[in-house]
């Protein structure tokens, strides 16, 4: 939180200074180069630019108005016009007594709270989630617990498919060739089955073809046979899907399907049309952007030539009643990379026909996961991975790798442990990379326990906590002041002091990969004091005040495991 309070007094210099800058931009973040100070800001030679001023006699006039005495030394200008922080021991000692106190973690809630919507996961009815499913699931699901733990207001919003014309094909499939034995053992594989089996008919005969759209169009005027098998669809589809939700450890405030919105979308057309921003082409609607540079050769459809609308026109009603229905100052979606044409042009599109909405869209979008081969991820014999064998064989190579290591331990107990750390290390790898990233699925990889892994922080966690069991029943006294007189203890502190800017930075660009390098960088500072800096083993102020360090870094390791979706264990 100091970096805040720097950030906020040079804020005010700034402001003293030229009272009509921005000083939204002027923010102060960790050096790069310790060897410079603990925090930097190269703010000034921006602002300088601006008013045409020498950026370093602009430094050196915001130096003369700050007063950050109370927690650095002399504050250092170098190059060009950076700012150079360093911290007083004094006042790491203070932030350390504050936190050990519990007053805080290091990281402070929004002083005005936002309102954030975050669409994930969203899979399609009738069909079992997959490998796919899996990268918006956990990011979407880590940023609402991280813009929560920061004090915001979050609605998650699981937008499943539940419309369209795979229902007229799983009509027929239904109608035609159901086994219903097939279906109460696995609903959504006999489902799947249905789909394939109608679909592929359905490319080769026009009459199948022609069989499904009566279904959907039955469907779509109420029919009540029809609407009764599509609600038993997806009331089955929910269950399985509810069920890998709760070993994932994922929620949602709303599940609003794209049926929700289907009787606004004529409304939305008609709308756009009387507006002047849709117009006929060949019979359709179509949205065109000529002033936008990169969406001019790739107009919108919002109504087809048949009358039927798409996926633009229901995520423009979606949006609609997101904003009436929560007026959010954010809404966030998490899809794959594939999609980002789709969302540039619905939010140019949702701009244009509600100007002024004071949304800020987002699309935060992720790449693919790969095999071993560099290949999109599948089963040798090229199949898509079903989510719920993935996390199966993730808890069944955890449990060996357990029981390998811990023999004697109670087996509901290795089970326990084999869960935690199974679907912990498939979370992790996820996250741990850049999103924009397609990263290689390697189960060698994510369950080693050295590197930047869930078992090696889980570990970490675990040997904390260790130290804690050693010493029984004996009372910890509060340090009234931490001396931090080794390197190690330093550095351990410095970086405790940062968990709160990580999780800023992970809700403004939207990277939990911020947190699981912070989290790994702190389990490894951790390693080096713990190597170096007696605990158990020293006496008096120093030992109440290692313990308190090794306290507070415990704490920090859950708090950022568990927002980022990972249970924790006792042992491993």
């Amino acid at each position: 939180m100091i970096h805040l309070v720097l950030q906020e007094k040079l804020q005010q210099a700034v402001i003293a200074l030229m009272p009509d800058a921005d000083v939204s931009s002027v923010l102060v973040r960790p050096c790069p180069e310790p060897k410079f100070g603990d925090y930097q800001s190269n703010a000034l030679m921006g602002l300088a630019k601006r008013d045409q001023l020498n950026p370093r006699e602009l430094a050196a006039q915001v130096v003369e108005q700050l007063d950050v005495a109370d927690c650095c030394e002399p504050v250092e200008i170098a190059g060009p016009g950076f700012l150079n922080f360093r911290l007083k021991t004094a006042a790491l000692s203070d932030a350390l007594v504050g936190a050990a106190k519990g007053e805080h973690l290091f990281y402070r809630t929004a002083a005005e709270p936002r309102t954030i919507v975050i669409d994930y996961s969203s899979p399609n009815v009738a069909k079992p989630m997959h490998v796919g499913h899996i990268r918006s699931t956990i990011l979407g699901y880590t940023l609402a617990r991280t813009f929560r733990l920061l004090g915001h207001r979050v609605v998650t919003d699981n937008h499943i498919g539940d419309w369209g014309m795979q229902f007229g094909k799983l009509l027929v499939g239904w109608k035609e060739h159901l086994d219903r034995d097939a279906l109460g053992r696995d609903a959504l594989a006999e489902m799947e089955r249905l789909y394939k089996r109608v679909n592929t008919a359905c490319d080769e005969d026009e009459v199948v073809l022609a069989r499904a759209r009566g279904e959907l169009v039955k469907l779509q005027d109420g029919d009540a046979e029809n609407l009764a098998i599509w609600h038993e669809m997806i009331e089955l589809s929910r269950h399985q899907f509810d069920e890998i939700y709760g070993r994932l450890g994922v929620e949602f405030d709303e599940t609003l399907g794209e049926s929700f919105y289907n009787d606004r979308l004529k409304g939305v057309v008609d709308d756009l049309v009387a507006q002047g921003i849709a117009e006929e082409s060949d019979g359709a609607q179509v949205v065109f952007f000529n002033n936008h540079k990169s969406l001019k050769k790739h107009p919108a459809i919002v109504q087809k030539s048949d009358g039927a609308a798409n996926y633009t026109t229901t995520d423009l009603a979606t949006l609609e009643h997101r904003q009436n229905s929560w007026q959010p100052s954010e809404v966030i979606y998490v899809t794959d990379g594939r999609q980002q044409l789709h969302f540039q042009q619905l939010f140019e599109l949702y701009s244009r026909w509600k100007p002024g909405h004071g949304m800020k869209l987002n699309h935060a979008w992720f790449g693919a996961i790969l095999g071993e081969d560099g290949k999109p991820f599948k089963t040798r014999s090229g199949e898509i991975i079903h989510l719920s064998g993935l996390l199966d064989e993730a808890e069944q190579r955890a449990f060996d790798a357990v029981s390998e290591k811990n023999p004697d331990l109670p087996d509901e107990e290795r089970h326990d442990i084999a869960r935690v750390v199974g679907i912990g290390a498939i979370k992790y790898a996820d996250l741990s990379g850049n999103r924009q990233s397609d990263y290689v699925f390697s189960w060698d990889i994510m369950l080693a326990l050295v590197g930047n892994t869930a078992p090696y922080l889980l570990y970490a966690v675990t040997r904390i906590r260790s130290i804690f069991r050693k010493l029984g029943d004996e009372s910890l006294p509060r340090p009234g002041s931490f001396a931090l007189g080794q390197a190690e203890e330093l550095t351990l502190a410095k970086h405790l002091l940062r968990f709160g800017l990580v999780l800023e930075l992970v809700i403004d660009e939207c990277r939990p990969n911020y947190l699981c390098n912070y989290l790994y960088e702190l389990a490894g500072y951790f390693a080096s004091f713990y190597e170096n800096c007696p605990v158990l083993q020293a006496e008096g102020d120093i030992r109440t005040q290692r313990l308190a360090l090794c306290d507070l870094t415990g704490q920090v390791l859950k708090t950022g495991l568990e927002t980022l979706g990972l249970e924790t264990t006792e042992r491993m």
